[in-house]
Parts: C-alpha cells; sequence; structure tokens
C-alpha cells in the first residue's frame, strides 16, 4: 500500500513539473499575499489630515475602519466601468474602423470646451450632425463587429450595463443615445477641469497650478487609455537619476508598473487602425536595459492595475510569451504635431534594446500625415511582465524581505484620486519599495511623515510647441523609517 502511494505521489510530481511547461500552471514569480491597509497605518494619516480628513472618517475606529476600506474598495473599482465608457467616447470621436466620416479632432473638442456646455451652444449644430452620424455608423458596426477587439468591447460592455439589443432599431437607438449622452457628460467634465486650472493658474505659482493638475480627475472614471510621450519623460528621467548616482548600474531588478495602461484609443486623437496593445511596460523595460540601468536576465516587472480588460491582456502577452509569441507594439506619429527634436528621436529610437523593426499597420486615408512604425518585441521580453490585480489606494502586496521593488512607476494614477487617497496610496507604495528605492510620478503629492517617502527632484519633459503639452516627471525615495 505504501508502494501505492510513494508511486502516485512521484506521479502527481512528474505531471507538476510538466505542467510548469505551460505558463497556465506555474508557480507566479509572487505569489504574495494582497493585503487591505490596515487601521494602523492608515490612522496617522487620518490625524495629520485634519479638518481636510472625510467627514465620515473623522471619528473611526479599527473596526469602522475596515468596513469603509472595504466599501470603498468596491466603489473604486466601480469607476472601471466609467473609465471604459469614456474610452468608447474617445473611439466615437477619433475612430476610423466603423465608419468613413471625417473624425473629430481634439483641436475641435478643445474650441467646444471653451463653451459653457454643449446644449447652451446653438453654433454647435454642425457638430452634433457629425457626431451623431458617427454614432449612427457605430452602433450598426456593433450589429457584426467581426474580430474588432474595440467593438467586441464596446458591444459587451454596452450590453452589460444597458441590456441594449444591437439588432433591433429601438436597440441601436439606445446605443445612439447612450453613446451622444456619455459624449456630452466627458465634453462638459472637460470644461469644468478647464476652469479649475485656469483657477489655478489665476494665482500665478507653477508649484500651486501643478498640485491641482495632480488631483485633477478625482471624481472621474478611471480610464486605461495611454500613450507614447509620458514614457520619453520617464526616460529623462531615469538618465538624471542614473546621472546623480541614485541608482546603480544593472541595479534595478524588480519594477512595479501602477496602471500600465492599453492602448484603446486616447484622448489625443488616438488611433483604432491597429490591434489593442500596452505600451509602458515595455518601454520601461526598453529604458532601463538603453540606460545600463537592469539586465535582462535578472528583470522583473509586476504591473498593478484594476481593470479586468487590462490584465487580462497583459496575462495573455506574458503567457504568450512564454510559449515563444513575440509581441507587436504599433508606434503611430502625427506629422503636424510638431513634437521636439528629442520626442521624436525617442520615437525613432523606442524599441532598440527590446526587439526588432516589424512592418507597420497601414493607417486609412483620410487620417491626414500619420507615420507609424512598428516594435516585433522578442518574446523572452514579454515573459517578463506579470499582471496583478491591485488597486493601489487600499491594497498591496506583502513582499519577503529581499522581494521588495527597487523603481515603481506611476504615470497618470494619482490624478484620479484626492490627496488623501493619493497619500494612502503612497504609504503602500512605500511599503512595497525597498529602502532607498523609487518612485517615478508625474504628480504632485503631499509628503507626510506616515507615507514613508520624500521627493528628492523632478524633470520638466515638454512634448511639443502646443500650450502645456508636456510632464513634471518628480522622483520619491522610501526612507528607512516606514
Amino acid at each position: 500500500m505504501c508502494e501505492r502511494k510513494l508511486i502516485l505521489t512521484s506521479l502527481v510530481v512528474a505531471l507538476l513539473l510538466l505542467a510548469c511547461q505551460s505558463p497556465i500552471f506555474c508557480a507566479r514569480p509572487y505569489p504574495n499575499r494582497v493585503i487591505l491597509i490596515p487601521y494602523e497605518e492608515a490612522r496617522p494619516i487620518l490625524e495629520a489630515m485634519g479638518d481636510t480628513t472625510p467627514a465620515e472618517l473623522r471619528s473611526v475606529d479599527a473596526a469602522s475602519w475596515s468596513k469603509w476600506v472595504a466599501r470603498r474598495n468596491t466603489e473604486i473599482r466601480a469607476r472601471v466601468i466609467q473609465g471604459d465608457e469614456d474610452s468608447i467616447v474617445n473611439l466615437l470621436l477619433f475612430g476610423t474602423s466603423f465608419t468613413l466620416r471625417p473624425r473629430i479632432t481634439s483641436r475641435y473638442l478643445n474650441q467646444l470646451t471653451g463653451k459653457k456646455s454643449v446644449s447652451e451652444s446653438p453654433e454647435l449644430a454642425g457638430f452634433r450632425a457629425a457626431i451623431e452620424a458617427r454614432a449612427d455608423d457605430l452602433a450598426k458596426a456593433l450589429i457584426a463587429p467581426g474580430k474588432n477587439e474595440r467593438l467586441l468591447f464596446a458591444r459587451e460592455l454596452i450590453r452589460r450595463t444597458k441590456g441594449y439589443d444591437v439588432v433591433t432599431p429601438a436597440g441601436r437607438e439606445g446605443i445612439k443615445q447612450y453613446l451622444l449622452a456619455n459624449l456630452a457628460r466627458v465634453l462638459n467634465e472637460q470644461t469644468g477641469y478647464a476652469r479649475a486650472l485656469e483657477s489655478a493658474q489665476l494665482l500665478n505659482d507653477a508649484s500651486a497650478e501643478f498640485i491641482e493638475r495632480s488631483k485633477l480627475y478625482s471624481s472621474r472614471g478611471l480610464s486605461s487609455d495611454t500613450s507614447l510621450l509620458p514614457n520619453f519623460a520617464i526616460e529623462k528621467a531615469l538618465l538624471s537619476i542614473k546621472t546623480r548616482g541614485l541608482l546603480e548600474a544593472r541595479g534595478v531588478r524588480r519594477v512595479a508598473i501602477i496602471g500600465p495602461g492599453l492602448d484603446f484609443t486616447d484622448k489625443q486623437d488616438g488611433y483604432d487602425f491597429y490591434p489593442q496593445q500596452t505600451i509602458q511596460p515595455f518601454a520601461i523595460i526598453d529604458t532601463l536595459l538603453r540606460l545600463g540601468l537592469a539586465s535582462a536576465n535578472k528583470l522583473r516587472v509586476t504591473t498593478f492595475d484594476l481593470s479586468p480588460r487590462v490584465n487580462d491582456h497583459l496575462r495573455r502577452a506574458e503567457q504568450r510569451g512564454l510559449r515563444g509569441a513575440s509581441y507587436i507594439i504599433q508606434l503611430p506619429r502625427d506629422a503636424q504635431a510638431r513634437w521636439s527634436q528629442e520626442a521624436s528621436d525617442y520615437w525613432t529610437r523606442f524599441g532598440n534594446q527590446i526587439g526588432t523593426a516589424a512592418t507597420p499597420a497601414a493607417a486609412p486615408a483620410g487620417l491626414g500625415e500619420v507615420k507609424v512604425r512598428a516594435v516585433r518585441v522578442r518574446p523572452s521580453v514579454a515573459a517578463l511582465i506579470t499582471p496583478e490585480d491591485l488597486n493601489i489606494v487600499l491594497q498591496r502586496l506583502v513582499l519577503p524581505p529581499g522581494e521588495e521593488f527597487d523603481l515603481v512607476i506611476a504615470t497618470n494614477i494619482f490624478v484620479y484620486y484626492d490627496v488623501f487617497e493619493q497619500s494612502l496610496a503612497l504609504t503602500n507604495v512605500a511599503h512595497m519599495l525597498r529602502v532607498g528605492g523609487l518612485l517615478l510620478s508625474n504628480n504632485a503629492l503631499l509628503e507626510l511623515p506616515a507615507t514613508g517617502v520624500r521627493s528628492v527632484d523632478y524633470e520638466t519633459v515638454v512634448y511639443s510647441d502646443r500650450p502645456n503639452d508636456g510632464d513634471h516627471i518628480v522622483w520619491y525615495q522610501r526612507v528607512a523609517s516606514q
């Protein structure tokens, strides 16, 4: 009997070893526990915030804190749906895969957001006619989306949240009105954001304006749209960090990226003539290798995101990489955008450390002068990236000693939260950073002693000659007292 048990045990072990040839069954590189931020860590932040603490938390204890965190985690995650709806609005405005009608450009939209609201502007009749025609086309395209990932996602989201039947005239009319209502909401939100920034600019204080920008979207849906240029700013910042000796050569082994994003149809005249893609995880690896801050055979990248769509995309890319499949990144560029020479050079060299040139997707007619290059990322690079479902405001990984991150990247993330939630997020980041490790963000964050990080410096990067087209990348360092 014992011999039979031993044979069975050996067979189970053998099967498990064979299964690890498939990434679906292999152990995760970080088989760690995700925890919610405990009251003991939040209490110093609550005390430091004083009267600015949310009213419902001014007399909180450990038990009520746990209930609030659980509820707030659900509420934050629910904002992903509105962010997805914002992405569909961008598809409606800029997409070319479902219509031959002209795109509604961001330049024109900027003129619209200067009005009081969409409904109060009589001169918008032409815009309404154009957008209604595009909404008709998009609603019709959802009947038979084929393999178009964006249309498939839009149809499923609308079906799940609204229940519209795309095959009936009434259902298509409902979809059209849904699209137009979301567009009106987005345009009115943009007007509000513009006014908030104008008020900050009246203070004639660049720091005050940056702080206002850093919490601008605290009530907005969590968008997953992404673009290339923030990664150019990160590369510039990392070069400065390297020059100052804050990161050792080949010393970066573990990297976390908060909100890696997915190129659906980004808000700056995004395109949809190529498959969805993620950019930042590959951009960070490319930069670290280029600057000699990491070695490919020792590097691991973990991404944190709330969006099932983003996490699923990254998980499939990782699994395909482990099976030997490459990952294609398309890099469209509007030649009329007048990028700076440094930004153009970054676009030209992007990917030369992680892959080779690939055949770019053909841009459809009517887009104007769009240049496209493509990179075929090596499978071994795609396999370096592991996605984790995590709400950085309220959750973190419990990492064993020596497994903490050397570098955390968070661009266009903290802007979606208020100062209190930003402080909670900083505490979570600090607990996952090694002492001396760095967080890079394009947001100004309040530095409370309890959060465990301090700002070191910043890098200002200009993308083009358009007003406010650039980023301030601030680097924060984990202090020993955390």
